[in-house]
């Protein structure tokens, strides 16, 4: 029987953190603003990952991905995986790595399925903290002040 797509919910600090997989392969990341929740439900494999770097920014994910998105998505998204915790790269400096353009970094960065696992908060504007989840204000900001905070210990 094949394995069906899953939602698993681990709270966090700033919120609620919803994943989309099918075992430990993700297809989804979904990061909410608010009150914590109570308690994380789901797959335990799924939430101990997350609570892991929750818990230590250094902690590696061991997850496998099935996402898809176009050449120059996919090249973002391995040039902000390569960014160190604790550092940020400004949309300029990654368009340069790969030979591109920064607004079309920053667009890459915003459509990102994964955002955590794939840390397109590790990515700023050259005159401040940029833009996350599609916005440059509110509670999507503040999530990425709170993970970049969180990696720098």
């Amino acid at each position: 029987m094949a394995t069906q797509l899953r939602t698993s919910h681990v709270a966090a600090p700033f919120g609620l953190i919803s994943v989309l997989h099918k075992g430990l392969t993700l297809h989804h990341i979904r990061l909410e603003a608010g009150a914590p929740t109570a308690r994380s439900e789901g797959d335990a494999r799924v939430i101990d990952q997350f609570q892991a770097y929750l818990d230590n920014a250094d902690h590696c994910f061991e997850f496998a991905y099935a996402v898809e998105g176009t050449r120059h998505q996919t090249r973002v998204w391995q040039a902000l995986s390569q960014i160190p915790v604790g550092a940020t790269r400004s949309y300029g400096e990654l368009a340069r790595q790969i030979g591109s353009g920064a607004q079309a970094t920053a667009q890459a960065c915003r459509s990102n399925p994964l955002p955590v696992v794939v840390p397109c908060h590790r990515a700023v504007s050259a005159h401040g903290i940029g833009g996350f989840m599609g916005t440059t204000s509110g509670p999507a900001i503040a999530i990425k002040h709170w993970l970049l905070a969180h990696e720098q210990g």
